[in-house]
């Protein structure tokens, strides 16, 4: 049975590689200090927000989040990220997560989640499509220089 729940300080390892192997699969590098950051945020829970699922005890998926404003309604929810151990894919962890977001979501007045993945990440679009509606927008980025 998959047990959601929020991250504590001694997930810390298995947290990091988890998160390691999602920007892994991104082709992204990232330093060290980006994990000291997010880690920091998820304990503190005020502006980043991260929720761990658990099978038979063990932390196997990750999803961070974060509410922020909407011009044409009630505050919206971003799911950043989402990252479940390739050994357990299949056994419900991801929609576990993405249900428990909408949830915590729900319940602090937002009216949607939402989320971005690259469309060739066939494995969890075939997820997405079941628990979610593709709306058809296209992002576009501009990177900035700190």
């Amino acid at each position: 049975m998959i047990r959601i729940g929020k991250l504590v300080p001694s997930d810390r390892d298995v947290w990091e590689a988890l998160f390691r192997a999602y920007i892994d699969f991104y082709q992204r590098v990232e330093p060290a200090e980006m994990y000291d950051r997010a880690w920091r945020e998820f304990q503190a829970d005020t502006r980043l927000h991260a929720l761990g699922a658990r099978l038979d005890g063990r932390l196997v998926g990750i999803t961070h989040f974060l509410v922020h404003p909407n011009t044409s309604g009630p505050d919206v929810c971003f799911l950043q990220d989402l990252f479940t151990a390739p050994d357990v894919r299949g056994k419900g962890a991801a929609r576990a997560l993405i249900a428990a977001v909408s949830n915590w979501a729900q319940a602090r007045g937002c009216c949607r989640v939402y989320w971005n993945t690259h469309e060739s990440n066939s494995t969890a679009r075939h997820l997405y499509d079941k628990v979610a509606e593709n709306r058809g927008f296209i992002r576009y980025q501009i990177e900035l220089s700190p």
